[in-house]
């Protein structure tokens, strides 16, 4: 009984969370204007989505600035996390206090306080400051998930490789970025995940003539619900989850792959062990 409970409970609060994106995505496909009729199956907002230049405007200023973020981010933040996984004591943990921050501040703090930075330094609101204000956030996340990786490396492979003649370079391009490369690409897909999905800080970084599909899809709403956006909401959706479900993939194979190491390391340690008994064992009959 509990035990039917608890999934009940489970499936409605997947319900409430869900429900009104599965109406959202299914509006799209409605050949009428009205939300409360069904006016049969069409792709009619799909297409008059593609011919509208300002939307298609907004779709391209957010997949610029998308990957444009992602990637200055995953560099900055990569370096970052090396260079954090090096330090000791109280200086590491106050910059890892100061990491969280961006992640645990509210987004409208963080939009106001990067607007009011740009304001004060008189740069001119726009698709610079935008980027720049993405760089900023998504700069954490890498961080985050790059640290991990680096926690997990034996900490003489980089003195190993130094010690056999590889370069500091050298040594690591070949030792420690392809073990922290998982890391990195979960990083990069975060982050442009974020980018994407953000509004409140691109609201308040944006200049006059310049606007990403959240922002486009604000404005849109505010004139009355057009049946375009449940399409254009509907394709951002499904782009954020594919992302995701990649995201996800990518670490579910990460620990599998880990998993068997640990196996098989275990394996071979048994074996060593059986073996090196059987050797003793061997020696005092013999004696």
């Amino acid at each position: 009984m509990v035990r039917a409970l608890k999934k009940c409970y489970v499936a409605v609060i997947f319900a409430f969370l869900y429900a009104p994106i599965l109406v959202l995505i299914l509006y799209s496909f409605n050949n009428s204007r009205s939300r409360g009729t069904w006016g049969g199956f069409t792709l009619r907002w799909y297409g008059e989505l593609l011919q509208d230049r300002h939307i298609l405007g907004s779709l391209y200023n957010t997949i610029i600035i998308a990957v444009l973020s992602a990637a200055i981010a995953t560099v900055i933040g990569t370096a970052a996390a090396i260079g954090l996984n090096g330090w000791r004591g109280v200086q590491r943990k106050v910059i890892m206090n100061i990491t969280y921050i961006p992640v645990l501040n509210p987004d409208i703090v963080t939009g106001i306080s990067l607007m009011l930075l740009f304001v004060f330094a008189r740069m001119p609101l726009g698709l610079l400051t935008m980027l720049l204000a993405h760089i900023t956030f998504n700069i954490p996340y890498v961080i985050l998930s790059v640290l991990p990786k680096l926690k997990q490396l034996d900490t003489h492979l980089y003195e190993a490789a130094l010690d056999l003649g590889a370069t500091p370079w050298y040594a690591f391009k070949k030792v420690i970025l392809p073990e922290i490369m998982p890391g990195i690409i979960t990083g990069l897909l975060l982050a442009f995940t974020l980018s994407i999905d953000d509004f409140v800080i691109s609201f308040f970084t944006t200049g006059s003539g310049v606007a990403n599909l959240s922002i486009t899809i604000f404005s849109m709403a505010r004139r009355g619900v057009n049946p375009t956006i449940n399409a254009v909401s509907t394709l951002m959706f499904l782009a954020v989850l594919v992302l995701l479900v990649i995201v996800n993939l990518r670490v579910s194979k990460e620990n599998s792959r880990k998993g068997r190491r640990n196996h098989e390391q275990e394996a071979y340690d048994h074996r060593h062990r059986r073996f090196g008994s059987a050797r003793r064992l061997s020696r005092n009959h013999a004696r």
